[in-house]
């Protein structure tokens, strides 16, 4: 599995080309239902990571408040190894 990480911009991607294919009205009702869960599923996980980046940046917010240099943030938020 590659280990590619995505931006919010390809996110905004994701979600509008599921659009898209939902509005297709060549679509028979089996491949709507499809693309209908794909959907689906594409707006579950793109709302799991919209919720990481608000916590992310609530804890970069939080780093940047409490005016102390020396603040390590968990790894989990900061990324560093």
């Amino acid at each position: 599995m590659a280990n590619k990480q995505a931006s919010m911009n390809d996110l905004n991607s994701y979600l509008f080309d599921a659009l898209d294919k939902l509005s297709d009205e060549g679509l028979t009702d089996e491949e709507l239902e499809k693309e209908i869960n794909r959907a689906n599923a594409i707006t579950k996980v793109a709302e799991k990571v919209i919720d990481i980046g608000e916590i992310t940046l609530k804890a970069l917010k939080f780093k940047d408040d409490a005016m102390n240099a020396d603040l390590k943030l968990p790894r989990l938020f900061s990324g560093d190894e």
